[in-house]
C-alpha cells in the first residue's frame, strides 16, 4: 500500500465520518487496508478496514423512522435479488444488503483467474436488473482470491476480479458514479483455505449495498 493511498483513506475516513475510528485506519497495515477504487459508496468505505461489509453497512444505519423507511425499500431489493439469483447468498445488514458471489451463485471464478465466464455474465445480467429497479443505491465491489500464491500477487488479482464485475455492470447501464472496488486478496477468507473446496468459495466478489444521499433526504423528507 502506497503513502498516497493512505494518505486517501485517513481523508476519507475524515470526510465522511465514518463509525470506523480514523485512527483505527491511520495505523491498519497494508492487509488490513487492500485496495480501494473510486469513492461514490460514502459511508460503503467503511469496508475498507478488513474487507468488512458488514461493519461499514451497520456503521452506515440512518435509525429511527427514516431508516426503517429505507429497510423496508432494502427489503424489497434483497427479495428481488434473491428471485433473479437464488445461488446467491443475500443478507439484509442494517439498512443494506451484503450480497456474495461464489460457486453456488454461478459468479465465481477459476484458479488464478479474473474472466468472467458467460455463466457469470449471465447472471449478473439478472442482478443488474434489480440495481437498476432501484437506483437510490451505491454499491461497493470487494474481490477476495485463496491464500495461494504470493500476497502481493493476491491483492492485484482480487482487484481484477472486482473490476470485472465492475466493469461488466458498467455495461449494463450502471453509472459507475454509484459504485466503489475494493481489493482485499487474500486477506479476509470467509472458508477455509486449507482445503480445495474452501479456496474455490474464498475466489469471490461480494457487494454491499447501501442508500445513497437522495434515498436517505427522502426518507428523512416523509418521516417527518
Amino acid at each position: 500500500m502506497t503513502r498516497k493511498i493512505a494518505s486517501i483513506m485517513l481523508m476519507l475516513c475524515l470526510t465522511f465520518s465514518l463509525n470506523v475510528g480514523c485512527k483505527s485506519v491511520q495505523n491498519a497495515n497494508r492487509t488490513q487496508k487492500g485496495a480501494v477504487v473510486g469513492a461514490a459508496g460514502g459511508a460503503l468505505l467503511g469496508g475498507l478496514i478488513g474487507g468488512n461489509i458488514k461493519g461499514a453497512l451497520l456503521g452506515a444505519v440512518i435509525g429511527g423512522a427514516a431508516g426503517a423507511i429505507i429497510g423496508d425499500q432494502m427489503d424489497k431489493q434483497a427479495q428481488r435479488i434473491e428471485e433473479e439469483l437464488p445461488g446467491a447468498q443475500v443478507e439484509r445488514v442494517g439498512e443494506g444488503i451484503q450480497v456474495t458471489f461464489d460457486e453456488n451463485s454461478g459468479v465465481n471464478f477459476a484458479f488464478n483467474s479474473a474472466e468472467l465466464t458467460a455463466k457469470s455474465k449471465q447472471n449478473l445480467e439478472k442482478i443488474a436488473e434489480v440495481f437498476l429497479e432501484f437506483p437510490d443505491t451505491n454499491l461497493m465491489i470487494e474481490g477476495h482470491t485463496d491464500s495461494t500464491g504470493p500476497e502481493e500477487y493476491n491483492m492485484k488479482l482480487s482487484e481484477r476480479r472486482a473490476k470485472s464485475v465492475f466493469d461488466f455492470l458498467k455495461t449494463t447501464g450502471i453509472a459507475s458514479s454509484r459504485m466503489d472496488v475494493a481489493a482485499f486478496g487474500e486477506t479476509a477468507p470467509r472458508y477455509d483455505n486449507e482445503t480445495k473446496e474452501g479456496q474455490a468459495k474464498n475466489r469471490r466478489v461480494e457487494i454491499g449495498i447501501a442508500a445513497n444521499k437522495e434515498m436517505v433526504e427522502d426518507a428523512k423528507a416523509k418521516a417527518n
